[in-house]
């Protein structure tokens, strides 16, 4: 394999973002379409509501009837009907009458206002009202909400609650999302054991398997463990070939630094996967190794699951959301404050993991106990990760740096 010159982490970052494309569309049923992105903008077809409403449970009636309402002079009005929700209004309301309403009733045809209950006196048949009420008083107007030709979302959003709630007011029943990326896992190394088997003496339990599973899915893609594999270097191209037939993507982890035992590099040359690029000047996270095949980004990994992850978040994320199709796939930077001391010298770019929090108005990161490259611990309930810049010294408390969230 050629020796390639170690990239930063943002021109790694961008060469897979190129390297990639979207998944094509598919439609889901919308009660399982939490999470998945939107394949096409979302044009409101219809108001929201589609018709003049009642907010209150009250009495539905002409503003005009009202003008002369007070304590002294109160206005008592004949009541003609009851309007539950659901229903329409069987009579118009005329001069001296009014109809009484629920909450989410149309509107009845002559009323252009509505009195909630608690303002009123009433009887089965008359309600006494007690102050002036103008036009449009209390009323949804159709259209509030959402008016037909509105553009609620642009394709590449993540569907959430809101936005779920959005597609069934349109009757989006089947909407249009992208597949979902089936990302590959292959975990490298004769000392890899099983979660669940007994541990042999020198061998440690494979962690990068699930912790990898872990952030795809919240990605929202469908994860498919290949297995581990030997160090061996036609072993793992046979894996990779046949992970490519199977996968949109595919994960390696571990054998991507320059021992005797780090072949996944030229078994993904191997396996026919044109290398992008080798290295990455940042701690931790340096080792790695990326490709491309028929359009497949096949990333190697380190096998310490840390700087694996620390690597993955700073470089390979915003390709995967680029698959997911995301609009916005790439991290939005914001300043964090530093609640601790870091002791440490950085000669490289260094990435530290912490926990966001906010105080005084300010974004603070609070460092775990632990930060290194075999540190998986150190990342539990992590959230944010801060850049410190190559060439830094130690860094007092209250340091900003800038970051972003994971």
């Amino acid at each position: 394999m050629s020796e390639m010159s170690v990239i930063s982490w943002m021109v790694g970052r961008d060469l897979l973002l190129g390297a990639v494309d979207a998944l094509p569309a598919e439609t889901v049923w919308l009660a399982n379409a939490n999470g998945r992105v939107l394949a096409r903008t979302l044009v409101a077809g219809e108001d929201v509501p589609p018709f003049d409403r009642s907010p209150y449970d009250g009495y539905a009636l002409r503003a005009a009837d009202t003008a002369a309402a007070s304590r002294e002079h109160p206005v008592t009005l004949s009541v003609l009907e009851e309007i539950p929700a659901g229903t329409i209004g069987r009579v118009p309301i005329r001069p001296g009458t009014a109809a009484k309403i629920l909450t989410g009733a149309m509107i009845p045809k002559g009323a252009d206002a509505v009195i909630p209950f608690e303002k009123t006196s009433f009887t089965d048949d008359t309600v006494t009202i007690f102050e002036p009420l103008k036009p449009g008083s209390n009323i949804v107007n159709a259209g509030e909400d959402v008016q037909r030709g509105t553009v609620l979302c642009e394709a590449g959003t993540r569907i959430d609650a809101g936005l779920m709630g959005t597609l069934a007011t349109q009757n989006e029943v089947l909407p249009e999302v992208i597949r979902r990326p089936r990302v590959g896992l292959i975990s490298t190394g004769a000392e890899l054991v099983e979660p669940g088997e007994m541990r042999t003496p020198g061998g440690i339990y494979n962690s990068s398997r699930y912790a990898f599973t872990a952030i795809l899915q919240e990605l929202g893609c469908e994860v498919i463990s290949l297995g581990s594999v030997m160090d061996e270097r036609p072993a793992i191209a046979d894996r990779i070939t046949g992970g490519l037939t199977r996968c949109d993507a595919l994960i390696l982890t571990g054998g991507v630094s320059v021992g005797d035992y780090d072949l996944t590099p030229s078994a993904m040359e191997l396996a026919g996967v044109r290398i992008l690029f080798r290295g990455v000047d940042m701690k931790p996270g340096k080792a790695c190794c990326y490709g491309i095949h028929n359009g497949k980004l096949v990333c190697g990994l380190s096998g310490n699951p840390a700087s694996a992850m620390t690597n993955f978040y700073a470089v390979a994320l915003p390709a995967f959301r680029r698959l997911c199709g995301e609009r916005d796939c790439c991290q939005n930077m914001i300043e964090v404050t530093l609640l601790q001391p870091f002791d440490k010298q950085s000669p490289a770019v260094r990435f530290l993991h912490g926990r966001l929090s906010v105080r005084d108005g300010r974004c603070c990161l609070a460092l775990p106990a632990a930060q290194g490259n075999e540190m998986l611990s150190g990342l539990i309930g992590c959230d944010v990760m801060a850049i410190v810049p190559a060439g830094s010294g130690p860094l007092p408390a209250g340091t900003i740096l800038k970051g972003f969230q994971i």
